[in-house]
């Protein structure tokens, strides 16, 4: 794949490693979905193990509501809806940028040790 993730994690690109298809279920107790899913493999450090992109959104209908963190598809017994809880994902994804930005300073303190050398 041409196509380089931008946007994931700040100031970082990246290209895709390789794909994988795995079979994923959304559910609640009342109810599931279950399908198999194309992902692309990137190495980026985040809290994110898995993002669904266009292709998946259109495959199941999906309807993201980012600002309430709900993910809406329709089913047979009526809409799936699965649910965030936004201070977990604040806090995820805050530690995340920590560690992305530690791991950064470290590699190019390295980097300036064998420059130096």
């Amino acid at each position: 794949m041409d196509s380089l993730f931008r946007g994931i994690v700040p100031r970082k690109v990246s290209q895709p490693l390789g794909q994988i298809t795995l079979l994923v279920q959304f559910s609640t107790a009342d109810h599931f979905c279950t399908d198999h899913v194309n992902f692309l493999v990137a190495d980026f450090n985040t809290t994110y193990h898995a993002i669904l992109g266009r292709p998946a959104i259109a495959k199941f209908m999906d309807v993201p509501h980012y600002v309430y963190l709900l993910l809406k598809m329709p089913m047979e017994q009526g809409i799936l809806t699965l649910r965030a809880n936004l201070n977990t994902a604040y806090d995820c994804e805050r530690d995340s940028f920590a560690l992305d930005e530690a791991a950064d300073i470290s590699i190019r303190m390295q980097d300036c040790l064998i420059a130096s050398q």
